[in-house]
């Protein structure tokens, strides 16, 4: 299935809005990119680069924290909050990596990890390999169905609606352009509608002002 005019006038919309938008976790590698992802859960990138940038100094592989006790690694999250649940994945992840004898490179592969769901697989698989993937976070599930290029109940919904309406090629360069527009114009409580250049063709848009 193509994109239709309809898409592709959001896509281009949201890309001359947020024209820089790219991950805005720091990462060296692929494997400390999923360190990051995981520990971004309900945090801020800002928070989570504070954190990861201490860390990675002294831990930065999967033998590195398979070997450091949890509580340890607790105390250096802490302040990511969610910090027994992501210790947790961050261990299992890594013993897993150990496991399969180095950091897989498919987003199927990456999904047989422990402590890794489908949206950290997505992440990483598109930012560190370069691979076609949507992975839909809050902000991503927020805006795709306030814009009505998705119309659904759960994350895992939202992607396919999102894969089937956008070209392949779009997917990974459209989940950055809508985190970015949820982070700073379609903010969940008080979105920026004023200076959204979308608003013409935004289904919440129209809703709200009863267009």
């Amino acid at each position: 299935m193509r994109m239709n005019a309809a898409n592709g006038k959001i896509y281009e919309l949201l890309d001359k809005m947020h024209g820089g938008a790219d991950c805005e976790l720091d990462f060296r590698t692929p494997f400390e990119l999923l360190v990051a992802v995981i520990l971004s859960a309900q945090c801020t990138d800002k928070r989570v680069n504070m954190i990861t940038e201490e860390l990675f100094k002294t831990a930065n592989t999967p033998e590195d924290f398979a070997a450091m006790p949890v509580e340890e690694l607790e105390k250096r999250i802490f302040s990511c909050g969610f910090y027994h649940n992501k210790a947790k994945a961050i261990k299992e992840a890594s013993e897993s990596i150990i496991a399969m004898g180095g950091m897989p490179t498919t987003r199927e592969e990456l999904m047989k990890l422990r402590g890794v769901g489908r949206k950290t697989a997505n992440v990483v698989y598109a930012v560190a390999y370069g691979g076609n993937a949507i992975a839909v976070d809050t902000h991503v599930f927020r805006v795709s169905n306030r814009l009505g290029i998705a119309d659904a109940k759960t994350p895992e919904e939202t992607e396919r609606q999102l894969m089937a309406a956008f070209d392949e090629d779009k997917w990974s360069r459209l989940h950055h352009l809508l985190i970015f527009h949820g982070r700073y114009t379609c903010h969940s409580q008080k979105p920026d509608c004023a200076a959204c250049l979308l608003k013409e063709v935004c289904k919440y848009y129209k809703k709200e002002q009863k267009v």
